[in-house]
């Protein structure tokens, strides 16, 4: 009986990520990869999130969106559904009232019966299917070196008590890699673990709840860059950890907009350094004017896609006195959205400069040009710890006490990565390319995805 029902595709799942487009994208590209190997998805997410999906959605027919009603919660502006519409300091009350949908995501799950339910901050999602029979895999789409230095058990949050940036600083018992030490503004960067995300619970207790109680806990990377993280993972929380591989969308070989492709035509190959930092980084405007006037001083030609600083309502009005005359013809400074991914696969570009979130850290590792982080966030800090230090494939940008960089400082790194002359621009070309060739050798990602399913034949075994 055992073997019959390990060889079972069809099955059920049904789908519940947080309320952002950074989880819901890769939750629906994994998605796409089990409808291949038979599954059918139930697929829950805010009303306003199913446009912005849809596109990915490649077989409609197997995967149906079912839209969850968002409650308004005091403290969120009206029509609040992801976390796109708000900035970062209120994605507490988003919490709640995603927490305010359990009535609505039990009923369906009720109906339903899937035979497993994927889930990521909602962690009462196994107090609801596990009554019910059903399976429950916590999927982590950060990376595995975030979840293992901060949120552990070994970490030992005593509830009610702030974790301290000393405590943050040096990574927790068994930490399975010394060269992770934090410094105090990037420590400082992680204090939020420990701050209230929903009612009564903080962000730390809220991931600690969810891995617990969860069947297994599945995380988007893959064993041959974060494997020992992985396994320390596991071992902390007592679980089967499955790896879904980076995921990463299929091409939509969309062609690169007219405008950057002639401008990008007229560079030498691997000659331009592109410069994006994603949809939630908002530079103070002195930070602005460092980076620009950084990439000025490389004597590079550039392309750099931000949004406007602090302040500013265009980035043209933010940009430093004579800027633009100076750097007219070899530098851009964009304040709209651009095609990352074509971007980078235009032959002209040779360096991306990014804060290395997950997403632009897989990208970068996939492309063919030399990496530059400037990180900001929590997480960020961790993947770029893991390029920079484990992998040793990018430059980071030094920076002071407060988290700030300047113009030396970004144009030094960028140099130095873009030197293949150099000890460090060679050490780094030669890493990057061995790990672009495991990572985009054939059948590399699909055997990822295949491992994971069969993970998910065993566990209904058991």
């Amino acid at each position: 009986m055992s073997d019959l029902i390990s060889k079972r595709t069809n099955f059920h799942i049904l789908m519940f990520p947080w309320f952002a487009v950074g989880h819901l994208t890769p939750f629906l590209h994994l998605s796409n990869k089990l409808v291949e190997k038979g599954c059918t998805i139930s697929f829950l997410l805010p009303r306003k999130a199913i446009k912005l999906l849809e596109h990915f959605n490649f077989y409609p027919d197997r995967i149906t969106f079912h839209p969850v009603k968002v409650p308004h919660v005091e403290g969120l502006p009206l029509g609040t559904e992801t976390a796109s519409d708000i900035p970062i300091n209120l994605t507490h009350f988003l919490c709640v009232a995603m927490d305010r949908t359990r009535d609505q995501v039990e009923k369906i799950i009720r109906d339903q019966k899937p035979d497993f339910v994927m889930y990521d901050m909602a962690c009462w999602i196994p107090e609801v299917a596990k009554p019910l029979g059903i399976k429950t895999i916590k999927y982590s789409v950060v990376s595995a070196a975030a979840i293992a230095i901060v949120l552990v058990p070994a970490r030992n949050v005593v509830k009610g008590k702030p974790i301290s940036e000393a405590e943050l600083s040096l990574p927790p018992t068994g930490y399975p890699s010394a060269s992770v030490v934090l410094r105090g503004h990037e420590a400082r960067s992680l204090l939020f673990v420990s701050k209230p995300f929903g009612e009564g619970v903080t962000f730390y207790e809220r991931s600690c709840i969810g891995m617990n109680g969860c069947d297994a806990i599945a995380i988007r990377t893959c064993h041959e860059i974060e494997g020992k993280l992985c396994d320390y993972i596991g071992s902390q929380y007592g679980k089967p950890v499955f790896l879904t591989g980076p995921v990463l969308p299929e091409s939509a070989k969309v062609p690169l907009e007219d405008r950057w492709a002639q401008w990008l035509d007229g560079f030498e190959a691997g000659s331009v350094v592109f410069c994006s930092f994603g949809s939630q980084r908002v530079l103070e405007k002195e930070q602005l004017h460092e980076l620009v006037l950084g990439f000025e001083s490389t004597g590079l030609p550039f392309l750099v896609a931000l949004k406007p600083p602090v302040g500013s309502s265009t980035i043209e009005e933010a940009l430093p006195d004579g800027f633009e005359e100076r750097v007219k013809g070899r530098g851009v400074v964009w304040g709209g959205w651009v095609q990352q991914l074509e971007i980078l696969n235009h032959p002209s570009i040779g360096c991306f400069v990014n804060t290395c979130g997950f997403g632009s850290m897989w990208e970068s590792l996939m492309s063919d040009c030399r990496i530059v982080l400037v990180p900001h966030l929590g997480d960020q800090i961790l993947n770029t710890r893991l390029m920079a230090e484990e992998l040793k494939v990018a430059v980071e940008v030094e920076r002071d006490e407060k988290g700030w960089f300047t113009k030396e400082n970004l144009s030094n790194a960028i140099k130095s990565a873009m030197d293949e002359e150099s000890e460090v621009g060679s050490m780094i070309k030669k890493n990057h390319t061995e790990w672009r060739n495991i990572l985009g050798s054939k059948g590399f990602m699909s055997s990822c995805i295949d491992k994971f399913f069969q993970n998910m034949q065993q566990l209904v075994d058991h």
